[in-house]
Parts: C-alpha cells; sequence; structure tokens
C-alpha cells in the first residue's frame, strides 16, 4: 500500500475524529494538530514495520449552513 486515505469529520461533541478509508484505524483529538499526531501513532501501530503507506492523505469534511 502505497497510500492511505483518512477521512477527517468534526466530531458532534467537539474536536475531529479520522476514519480509514479500506482499514480498521479510527482516532480523535481536541484539535486537527493532535489529531495528526493521532493519526501517524495509530498508523504505526495497525502496520507492521515497514509495511505503512508512504502517504497518508487527511480528506477532511466540513459542513457549512448558509441563510439566504
Amino acid at each position: 500500500m502505497t497510500e492511505l486515505i483518512m477521512l477527517v469529520e468534526p466530531a458532534p461533541e467537539g474536536g475531529f475524529t479520522a476514519r480509514a478509508l479500506g482499514e480498521s484505524i479510527f482516532t480523535e483529538a481536541d484539535t486537527l494538530p493532535e489529531l495528526r499526531e493521532g493519526i501517524r501513532e495509530a498508523v504505526a501501530c495497525h502496520f507492521d514495520e515497514g509495511q505503512a503507506p508512504k502517504i497518508i492523505r487527511l480528506h477532511i469534511v466540513r459542513e457549512e449552513m448558509l441563510q439566504p
């Protein structure tokens, strides 16, 4: 695997969650910098040494509502 995609969303109770597409990896944190570090740690724990993807792509989803 050369690339892993993480879906990042705001958590309803505050902070952020990240979930890997195609792998059983999940983490959460209060801030985006903390989440990035948590993602790195979770990916390192999930894969055997030398098997981790070279790139971790964050797909950040944010919903906004506009009044007409």
